[in-house]
């Protein structure tokens, strides 16, 4: 395992990541486009990592997206450094921040 895939599988904080991390970006990528940017921020820099979500496992249930309230459960599958991994991040909608980690699964899992 790679050693970023190893120290991302810890849980930690993460944040709305990608080129536009507001609110309505989020809820665009949630909804409309199925891929959304978790940064986890207690790297060097910070890792930005998109995922391509996993609509049966993510829970939105609790957001308010009009009122800007509520927390979004994400759940979706990348390849970081030839390691697939699952991004598992809970993201308060009021802070765009919330905490997140990786975990390894089988590569049938990224690709399928």
């Amino acid at each position: 395992m790679d050693e970023l895939t190893q120290r991302l599988s810890d849980e930690q904080p993460v944040a709305v990541g990608g080129p536009k991390p507001t609110l309505e970006e989020l809820r665009v990528r949630l909804e409309d486009i199925g891929t959304v940017f978790v940064k986890f921020t207690e790297t060097r820099g910070g890792t930005d990592l998109g995922i391509r979500l996993d609509r049966e496992a993510s829970d939105y249930a609790g957001a308010d997206f009009e009122g800007g309230s509520g927390t979004v459960h994400v759940e979706g599958t990348l390849v970081l450094n030839d390691d697939p991994v699952r991004c598992v991040a809970d993201i308060d909608l009021a802070t765009l921040r919330g905490t997140g980690r990786l975990v390894v699964v089988e590569m049938s899992e990224v690709v399928a």
